[in-house]
């Protein structure tokens, strides 16, 4: 969606969203919206630390947001929470407080230097402190494990084992038994950012129409022979994994929390494939940010403070399924769902063809137009069958113009460039 507006039309924006009282402190996150895991926030996580209004946003509405009230100069938000990608556009503008000496202090509570410098957006002042992370993780009833092919390991499986696990699945009980989350809200834009394309091809908008890509395309195409059509509608896997209606899941360890917390026992939780290039993986790690201008910068700094302590980052685990970024130990007597889930990101990071794909970063409030580049090339190409090469060609000339127009560079595992990131 384009967000193209005028100055007065910004301005009215804020005023919408302006109240005339600022009794509490407003915290704007892109992080933690479904219901659910709102209502741990304010119940549970923001317990104890003053009068907070968390408003949570989506991620182009919040990008409008920011953009309105920076604009105008009438700032109504104190505190922010979204994902690196989704600050560094803020931290272009030089629209955030640095946050350096809060950095400090938590340098010495023992948030790990490399996170913390993830934080500094290319910047020499801290833009962001690091809240939490989590990633994307392949979950399984117990059940599945006999289906699986011989000498298949299931913590370091390739897509042709996986298919091979689908199709024995479906044998055995005349039913797809894998789910993607590619419905309406689902994160399968991720999928392709993340995990498929860095390991079909190496990189995610330089190999966008590559021969690697092309392949990886008609591999998908078999796999999706085994996955169940409903996958189109599905936005969290938890649900179709605890109803029955999947033996096999690939989403966010936030979604698929509640059903692995549930029944521990009757799950096992592992990486996602490998291809031909390695086992992409999305390292996703959420920040706190305070915008310049805040009506409330000391409340802003008490949260960061309070969301940091490692009594409240083990309760986000806890609760949320997004892990510390504290290097503290997880409690022997965490939530057993939590753990099976922790394991697998350990398995995903120690893996040893490991591809790290960043989130994408610089392309502002056109982060729903890049992913809607990949989730257009999966409907023509898996779902409606039409030529892969036609496909990626055209969709490849509609994601250099992104590229262009935003001028985002690239990001790994794509090599670096000077200018936007071409599509080669």
């Amino acid at each position: 969606m384009k967000h193209i507006m005028s100055f007065g039309i910004l301005a009215s924006t804020v005023l919408a969203f302006a109240s005339p009282v600022l009794a509490q402190t407003v915290f704007v996150s892109t992080q933690l919206r479904p219901i659910e895991e709102a209502t741990v926030v304010r119940e549970e996580l923001l317990k104890d630390v003053g009068s907070v209004d968390y408003v949570v946003e989506e991620p182009p509405q919040f990008a409008v947001r920011m953009e309105a009230e920076r604009q105008a100069g009438k700032h109504t938000v104190s505190l922010v929470g979204a994902l690196h990608g989704e600050l560094s556009p803020l931290a272009d503008k030089d629209t955030l407080e640095p946050l350096d000496d809060l950095a400090k202090k938590l340098a010495a509570g023992g948030m790990p230097q490399s996170l913390l410098d993830l934080g500094k957006l290319g910047k020499s002042t801290q833009q962001y402190i690091p809240w939490m992370q989590a990633t994307y993780v392949m979950a399984a009833k117990r059940e599945a494990l006999q289906y699986l092919p011989a000498g298949a390991d299931v913590n370091a499986l390739n897509y042709d084992q996986l298919i091979a696990w689908g199709k024995n699945m479906q044998d055995a009980t005349g039913q797809p038994q894998i789910g993607f989350p590619a419905g309406p809200k689902g994160l399968m834009a991720r999928y392709f950012q993340g995990y498929f394309y860095p390991s079909f091809t190496g990189g995610v908008v330089r190999t966008f129409q590559s021969a690697d890509a092309a392949a990886g395309w008609e591999k998908l195409k078999a796999l999706w022979a085994y996955v169940t059509p409903n996958s189109t509608s599905y936005d969290f896997m938890q649900e179709p994994l605890a109803a029955g209606e999947v033996m096999v899941a690939w989403d966010h360890i936030a979604r698929l929390k509640n059903a692995i917390s549930a029944a521990p026992d009757d799950y096992v939780v592992f990486p996602a494939p490998a291809g031909p290039k390695g086992r992409g993986y999305m390292p996703v790690v959420a920040g706190l940010a305070i915008p310049k201008g805040a009506p409330d910068k000391a409340g802003a700094e008490k949260i960061i403070e309070h969301l940091s302590m490692p009594e409240t980052q083990l309760l986000t685990a806890s609760k949320v399924g997004f892990f510390p970024t504290l290097n503290i130990k997880l409690p022997p007597d965490l939530d057993a769902g939590v753990a099976l889930l922790a394991g697998a990101v350990t398995a995903t990071q120690a893996s040893k063809d490991a591809v790290i794909s960043l989130l994408p970063v610089g392309l502002g409030d056109k982060g729903g137009e890049f992913n809607k580049v990949y989730m257009d090339s999966f409907q023509r190409i898996v779902l409606q069958n039409e030529p892969v090469a036609d496909v990626l060609k055209a969709q490849g000339a509609t994601m250099a113009k992104l590229m262009a127009d935003t001028k985002a560079a690239c990001w790994a595992p794509d090599a670096k460039s000077d200018g936007p990131c071409p599509v080669e």
